[in-house]
C-alpha cells in the first residue's frame, strides 16, 4: 500500500494535477481492506508503547491537505487504540492575537512531541507558506518589518522551515510528512455530502465553497512549499486520497515502517534493577 504514496524529492517541479488522486481497486473487498487497517493500527499502538517506554525519541506527524481531503478522519480512524498518554493531537486553526504577536513558527513549535511522544499536527506551520500565499491579506496581520513581506518570503519561510525542521531530527524528533491529494470533483462530492446530510452539516463551512475559486493558486503554493521543504530529513508523501480507506492504510502502513526502522526497544534495567526485580520476586513469593 505505501507503494502508493509518492515521495517527492528536494525542488523536484512538481505539479499535483499531473499526480493521480485515484487508487481504487486495490483490495478485493471491503472487509479485506478493514483487516488491513486494524492489523496495522494494532502494530502501530505496540511500538508506540515501546516508544513511550523507550523514552529517548519522538515521532511528529504533519497531515497538511486542501479542504475537505479528509485530515481529521485520518487521524482519528488511524490513531486509534494508541494510549492517550504517548500521542497529543494538535488542530491549528487561524492564529490567535497571542500567536501572532510571535514569529509563525511559535505556536506549532511549543506542541513539538516530547521525547516518547509520538505528536500530530492537524494542519501546521505550513500554512504560512501555503494559505498565506494564495491570501496576502493575512500577512499584513502578521505585523512583519517591512523587508519581510517582499516577494522572496515564501523561499525565506521554506529554508527557515528546513531549518527547523534539521533541528527537530537532529535532536531525536522523526518527521513524516503527508499531504492528503484529492481531486476537484472529490472535493465537491465531500462538500455536498456535509451538506446533503444533517448528521455532517456542523462540518459544513460557507467558506469551503469561496475557498474552492482558488484552487488553481492552492495547487501552486502547495507544489512550490512541498517541493521546496521535501528534504532528506524530512521528505514529503503525496497520499492519493479520492478513496479515504485506501488512504489511511497506506498512511498507517508508513507510519508502523518508519517506527519500525526507529529501532526502538524497552529500556534494560541496571544490575541494581536486576537485583531488585529478584527480591521483589522472592518477597512475593513468600506471600
Amino acid at each position: 500500500m505505501s507503494a502508493l504514496i509518492r515521495v517527492v524529492s528536494f525542488q523536484e517541479k512538481l505539479k499535483l494535477k499531473n499526480i493521480s488522486s485515484n487508487s481504487d481497486d486495490i483490495f478485493k473487498s471491503k472487509k479485506e481492506a478493514q483487516q488491513k487497517l486494524k492489523k496495522d493500527i494494532e502494530k502501530l499502538a505496540e511500538l508506540q508503547e515501546v516508544l513511550y517506554a523507550e523514552n529517548k525519541t519522538a515521532l511528529l506527524v504533519i497531515f497538511q491537505g486542501m479542504d475537505t481531503s479528509g485530515k481529521d478522519s485520518m487521524i482519528k480512524h488511524v490513531m486509534t487504540g494508541i494510549n492517550p498518554q504517548g500521542c497529543e493531537v494538535h488542530s491549528f486553526k487561524p492564529p490567535s492575537a497571542e500567536e501572532l504577536s510571535h514569529d509563525y513558527l511559535w505556536r506549532c513549535a511549543k506542541w513539538a512531541p516530547a521525547k516518547g511522544k509520538i505528536g500530530i499536527f492537524n494542519r501546521s506551520y505550513y500554512e504560512e507558506v501555503t494559505i498565506a500565499r494564495v491570501h496576502h491579506e493575512l500577512i499584513s496581520k502578521e505585523n512583519l518589518p517591512a523587508k519581510l513581506t517582499k516577494h522572496h518570503l515564501w523561499d525565506q519561510r521554506c529554508e527557515e522551515i528546513n531549518n527547523y525542521e534539521k533541528y527537530l531530527s537532529e535532536n531525536g524528533t522523526t518527521i513524516l510528512k503527508f499531504f492528503l491529494h484529492i481531486s476537484e470533483d472529490e472535493q465537491k462530492q465531500r462538500i455536498l455530502k456535509r451538506i446533503n446530510d444533517k448528521s455532517k452539516h456542523w462540518k459544513f463551512d460557507v467558506s469551503d465553497i469561496r475557498e474552492r475559486e482558488y484552487w488553481d493558486k492552492y495547487a501552486t503554493a502547495y507544489e512550490k512549499a512541498i517541493s521546496l521543504t521535501s528534504t532528506d530529513f524530512a521528505p514529503w508523501r503525496i497520499v492519493p486520497s479520492d478513496q479515504k480507506m485506501n488512504a489511511r492504510i497506506a498512511v498507517a502502513e508508513v507510519i508502523v515502517k518508519k517506527l519500525q526502522q526507529m529501532k526502538l526497544s524497552y529500556p534494560k534495567l541496571s544490575a541494581k534493577g536486576e537485583s531488585d526485580l529478584k527480591k521483589a520476586k522472592a518477597l512475593l513469593g513468600k506471600n
